[in-house]
């Protein structure tokens, strides 16, 4: 049996599967089984910053990217911040993530990632990457809600996810939902499966690096007075 949150987190990693219906074109990666450092470094990760059992609240993200968790199993972790942030340094891969970028900043600015993992949870309701045919390209990150029949097909999963993540010790009166398309289909799933009290709806970080830059210390701010209540 599991004993600490790292190893509910652990276990849950490593049978992650999925094994349900796809639209034409669309693609599942999974990093834990694709890249056998990524079940090291995920280890790693959570014994670090994990290794109790303190109740947390719950970051819900969309689903990871190719150059985040999709390569170190760490949510809105690319390599860069895994080595010179988490002290865990990746071998086969070296990867920038720009959601990576403001995560890490916005940690730093809450307390750092000892003081900020002892109380939050970071992750998906669909857990492992998607990514989309290109005609003549190379196959791009999609988002679980791109595409109304991605969405039905994978509903079942993440409802089910979501459950088995509840059950590591979370706190589900209230969830911070990263993105407001995002927070529409959480929202959707909650309503139906009762899964939190309060929705809390934060921009992405992918959104606001990539849009509002120069606003970021407005962002980061936004980010902690909503955790002053935790």
């Amino acid at each position: 049996m599991p004993k600490y949150f790292a190893d509910k987190v652990i276990s849950f990693n490593e049978n992650l599967k999925y094994s349900g219906k796809l639209p034409k074109g669309f693609h599942v990666l999974n990093p834990f089984i694709e890249n056998p450092e990524t079940i090291r470094v995920m280890k790693e990760f959570y014994h670090k910053f994990y290794d109790d059992n303190k109740k947390r609240k719950f970051l819900i993200g969309i689903n990871p990217s190719r150059h985040g968790a999709g390569i170190t199993g760490v949510p809105f972790t690319d390599t860069k911040r895994l080595d010179a942030v988490c002290g865990i340094k990746m071998h086969s891969a070296h990867t920038h993530e720009i959601s990576s970028v403001f995560m890490y900043d916005m940690i730093a600015a809450y307390g750092g990632v000892k003081k900020f993992y002892k109380k939050f949870y970071i992750n998906s309701p669909f857990p492992l990457a998607i990514v989309k045919d290109v005609k003549d390209g190379p196959k791009l990150n999609a988002n679980y809600y791109d595409d109304n029949a991605l969405f039905e097909d994978v509903k079942p999963f993440m409802i089910e996810t979501l459950k088995l993540q509840i059950g590591f010790g979370l706190d589900t009166s209230e969830v911070y939902v990263l993105g407001k398309k995002n927070a529409v289909f959480i929202n959707k799933l909650c309503k139906a499966e009762k899964l939190f009290t309060k929705l809390v709806v934060l921009e992405h970080p992918r959104f606001i690096q990539q849009y509002k830059s120069k606003e970021k210390e407005l962002y980061i701010d936004k980010y902690l007075r909503s955790f002053e209540g935790e």
